[in-house]
């Protein structure tokens, strides 16, 4: 299990986090903040100059969640992580990576009131002995407070509110382990199937609306957006592996047996495994059909009917080009044969 103690920075968090292992049995403290300090030493300095925080690198999300899971077999238990996290996706990023893992979060907000905040801020000396890179920190801080309030609508969904204005440390970490141990501060609802373990088989689905836009979902667990679908279950068609997972995803139930457009064979890129990538075509979804589309909470976000072009924006490259060779094979009323994203054959 991992309590994650989530708020604006000079909140408290690492203080906090230290008196929590103290109270809650066989836990151990991972900082995120190590990982991040620890890539500025190995990537590129022009990669690192592509971005003004590293959490912004996908690389430093993937080996959070690596380095969590990595601890907890090591030292089984209860990881207290404190960091701040204020971008959504970022969040049901790495919430997801972990449930994947079987790992459930306990997602804890501490919130002070803002003027108190900015006093902490104020008395604060991050490295003490250099005032211009205190100074620095302190700005940091001071900057993203403005973020930090814009989160608080999407926070405070799911996480555990602990309002430590007028607490101490411990006090804070006495009230967030007795959350703990009472399930007032229950498991993020953020859904992941496990991670393959070798090639797998996908089925996604193509739903058009009256202007011939296609419809795109936001998945919590993983960047970018995606097409309605997922993982051809053991012993099931990829035709009625879609019908299911729009069913599980949409809440819309398709009327006939899609069509399909294309296969394509995607090649093993660590971490991943490749595998066979079916398209369908699941035909018009109408407006007041459209308007009864629901949304799990913890497996997507939102959902857009988009062009072609727009879609060139939203896909990562790879989907980009499975939609764009399933729209042509729409036109033509055939069915392509693509490997690694390329018609042959």
């Amino acid at each position: 299990m991992i309590v994650w103690l989530n708020g604006a920075f000079g909140a408290g968090k690492s203080s906090v986090a230290g008196e929590l292992i103290d109270l809650i049995p066989n836990s151990t403290l991972y900082d995120p903040e190590l990982t991040g300090a620890g890539l500025r030493g190995l990537l590129p300095p022009k990669k690192l100059a592509e971005v003004d925080d590293f959490q912004d690198l996908r690389i430093w999300r993937r080996l959070v969640v690596d380095t969590a899971a990595a601890l907890l077999a090591e030292s089984p238990g209860v990881l207290v992580v404190p960091m701040t996290l204020l971008r959504q996706e970022y969040r049901d990023e790495i919430f997801g990576g972990l449930a994947s893992r079987r790992i459930p979060v306990r997602h804890v907000l501490l919130s002070p009131e803002e003027t108190i905040l900015r006093s902490r801020i104020a008395g604060r000396a991050e490295h003490p002995g250099d005032r211009e890179r205190s100074e620095r920190v302190n700005r940091w801080a001071y900057d993203h407070i403005g973020p930090y309030r814009d989160a608080l609508g999407w926070i405070t969904e799911d996480a555990h509110v602990v309002d430590n204005g007028a607490l101490t440390p411990r006090e804070t970490a006495e009230r967030i382990a007795e959350a703990v141990r009472t399930g007032a501060a229950g498991p993020c609802e953020i859904v992941q199937s496990p991670q393959p373990t070798a090639a797998t088989v996908a089925a996604g689905v193509l739903l058009f609306d009256e202007q011939d836009r296609v419809l795109l979902v936001d998945p919590t667990y993983k960047p970018g957006w995606e097409f309605p679908g997922g993982v051809v279950e053991e012993g099931e068609p990829p035709a009625q592996a879609g019908i299911r997972e729009v069913a599980e995803e949409t809440g819309l139930r398709l009327d006939r047996v899609p069509t399909l457009l294309l296969v394509d064979w995607e090649p093993p890129s660590p971490p991943g495994y490749g595998g066979l990538r079916f398209l369908f075509d699941g035909g018009l979804l109408r407006s007041e059909d459209a308007e009864r589309l629901l949304l799990p909470g913890s497996e997507l976000r939102g959902w857009r009917f988009v062009t072609e072009q727009e879609a060139a924006g939203m896909l990562p490259p790879t989907r980009y080009e499975r939609l764009r060779w399933a729209l042509r094979a729409r036109e033509r009323s055939t069915v392509l044969n693509l490997e690694a994203g390329v018609p042959v054959g």
